[in-house]
């Protein structure tokens, strides 16, 4: 019979019963044909009883003794003692177990990364629907004409809270929350607005006038065709952001880059995914009507330094019958800080579990169009703004700009000035939410005008923006018209010029009129002409 003989050499690994590697040990050169016998005349050959041939020699080729059980990796010498193979392999019967234990550790060190980094991609794109990011955020160094005028160098995301469908009016916006962000000077606000806000609707589903509270679910069920508590779709869901942002707009005019819509069980399951929130209650808050929500108990909350659970924060949140509307919006403004807190303490983000719970409890009760690139860039720079720096804004204080009053039997809220007049509450918000960059380079402006009341009039405008006016003079004779803007800068305030000539729709000038003097240290002009 023909039989390979070529030799099969190398190293042959023998397993254990788990699949790791026991021992390799070296064969040498004897045949396939000596090792696994395939003829009868090989077989009776070899089960010869207490036969020397059989023990030593198969056809004429030697078999050798086994090599013994080394490790491939070198021990150190042990001379002290009598017993060194003993040493030996309890030594490597310990390395063994030592490798063993470390690769399963990096298995689940691997798949519970993996595991949470699927659950976290998976509910970031349940979350977050939007496809665009606003120049404030796309970069660090954002190119001035990205920006078409003051305020665009602030992101400012309006914050929503519903019911959700187990509760009546579940759609209706009663917490209406901005969250205002300047990326340039690391600084950000909140500022409430009252929910019973009497409004003339941008979209009349429910009438023309009604609360601003109802601006979303209008628009929502105007495109829906029906009352639908349960629908996610997403473009009935984009209607009812496109009409608050008019709602909002209109009252407090500013822009609103992004939008995060919460039902009551998010805000509850993310606040006790992190173990609770630390409030500081300045005054008790006792209200018999939500008892029933607090084990009969009509105390919410003692005064004190406390960590609230997430039905404790919920409650305190939503009462209002004993406190009024506006102090409702600053407990959630507080709890709002609290919570950015919490998510962004070393023992949060660290927490593979509690990572997990949040984006669980975002991805199934939150909405927003936010794109995952604005979120992450939101995200990290919220992480440099300490608590401190975030102020809490407020149309009640210091000077109250709304008041209560009744349409019909309806209690609402509207301006102080009057329904639908919002020029006063236009003015204040402005002057707190500046943008960054005016805000960074302070670049100093003088003022001309043609007359007393053009002087004025500029002054109060770019004053209300957040610009740096200094000085003002009028200047009745040899003035240009119209709207004459005059850079002496020498480029150290490239924002400041770039608003300047989109607000007034002109290209700059370097020279002066003749005849016209400023004090030294002039920036820019502001000549108004007739």
């Amino acid at each position: 019979m023909q039989t390979n003989s070529k030799p099969q050499t190398g190293r042959v690994r023998q397993r254990g019963i788990d699949g790791f590697i026991v021992v390799p040990r070296r064969t040498t050169n004897y045949t396939a044909r000596n090792v696994f016998p395939s003829t009868s005349e090989e077989k009776a050959t070899k089960s010869i009883p207490n036969s020397s041939r059989a023990r030593s020699v198969l056809d004429g080729v030697p078999i050798p003794k086994p090599a013994p059980l080394i490790p491939q990796f070198d021990l150190p010498k042990y001379t002290p003692h009598k017993r060194p193979a003993k040493l030996v392999r309890g030594r490597f019967r310990w390395a063994r177990l030592a490798a063993r234990a470390s690769l399963a550790i990096a298995a689940i060190i691997v798949l519970t990364g993996g595991y949470v980094f699927w659950r976290g991609y998976a509910n970031l794109h349940k979350v977050f629907h939007g496809t665009s990011t606003v120049a404030a955020l796309s970069t660090e160094k954002v190119a001035p004409e990205l920006l078409n005028g003051e305020g665009d160098g602030r992101v400012n995301v309006l914050l929503l809270g519903i019911g959700g469908q187990n509760h009546p009016g579940g759609d209706l916006t009663d917490t209406m929350i901005i969250l205002s962000v300047d990326p340039v000077n690391k600084t950000a606000a909140t500022l409430s607005l009252p929910r019973d806000m009497w409004i003339k609707m941008p979209v009349s589903y429910f009438g023309t006038y009604q609360k601003i509270n109802a601006a979303y679910s209008s628009a929502k069920y105007q495109y829906l065709g029906k009352v639908d508590l349960a629908s996610t779709n997403e473009q009935a869901i984009e209607a009812g952001f496109h009409s608050v942002d008019q709602a909002v707009g209109d009252v407090l005019g500013i822009n609103i880059n992004y939008h995060v819509l919460v039902n009551f069980q998010a805000f509850q399951q993310a606040v006790n995914s992190v173990d609770g929130v630390t409030v500081d209650v300045k005054a008790q808050l006792y209200d018999p009507t939500m008892a029933w929500e607090n084990n009969n108990n009509p105390v919410l909350a003692n005064v004190g330094i406390q960590n609230m659970g997430g039905h404790q924060a919920l409650n305190y949140a939503r009462s209002r019958e004993t406190s009024s509307d506006f102090a409702r919006g600053e407990r959630q403004r507080q709890l709002l800080v609290a919570l950015k807190d919490k998510v962004l303490t070393l023992g949060t983000l660290s927490s593979p579990t509690k990572i997990t719970n949040l984006m669980d409890a975002l991805g199934s009760n939150v909405n927003t169009d936010l794109s995952t690139q604005a979120a992450s860039r939101l995200f990290d720079i919220m992480k440099t703004i300490p608590s401190d720096k975030i102020s809490s804004l407020s149309l009640t204080s210091p000077d109250s700009l709304v008041t209560t009053d009744h349409v019909g039997d309806i209690s609402v809220v509207r301006p102080k000035a009057g329904f639908g007049v919002y020029s006063d509450i236009q003015a204040y918000v402005r002057s707190q939410l500046k943008d960054g960059y005016l805000t960074k380079e302070n670049a100093n402006i003088y003022i001309i005008g043609a007359t007393d009341t053009l002087r004025a009039q500029t002054v109060q405008t770019l004053t209300g923006y957040g610009y740096n006016v200094t000085g003002s003079v009028v200047v009745s004779s040899s003035m240009p018209a119209g709207m004459t803007v005059i850079d002496k800068s020498n480029g150290t305030a490239p924002y400041t010029l770039h608003y300047l000539q989109n607000r007034y729709s002109v290209s700059a000038i370097t020279s002066l009129p003749a005849g016209i003097k400023v004090p030294n240290g002039t920036q820019f002009v502001i000549i108004a002409g007739t």
